[in-house]
């Protein structure tokens, strides 16, 4: 029970302090509103949902490296700054992966919609 309340504060921490997790949330929101409007599959379900687990899975690791590197090394440092981007770097894939599912995806049913 205590590892799910950590979890919890995780996320808590994830979306209250973290400005892109925020963006990622709202983008969140929107596809699965899409998706319920646009009816889509049980298998598109699972690649929306797995890209969306992904791409907060990353934010939340890449947030967490950056507050050990900051606590680490409150100056600023080349090593330190590599961590950080390739971190960054990581989200970003997960992101365009991400952005690349919703588009096959949606793209056909908006022009099938049209």
């Amino acid at each position: 029970m205590r590892a799910f309340k950590y979890a919890l504060n995780g996320l808590k921490i994830l979306i209250g302090e973290e400005h892109n997790a925020r963006i990622h949330l709202s983008v969140t929101v929107v596809v699965i509103l899409a998706a319920i409007a646009l009816r889509v599959s049980s298998g598109e379900w699972l690649a929306l949902i797995l890209v969306i687990a992904l791409v907060f899975s990353l934010e939340a690791i890449n947030s967490a490296l950056e507050n050990l590197c900051n606590f680490v090394q409150p100056d600023l440092h080349e090593s330190i700054k590599r961590i950080k981007d390739l971190s960054a770097g990581a989200v970003f894939i997960a992101a365009a992966a991400a952005v690349a599912v919703g588009l096959i995806i949606f793209v056909p049913k908006v022009i099938e919609h049209l």
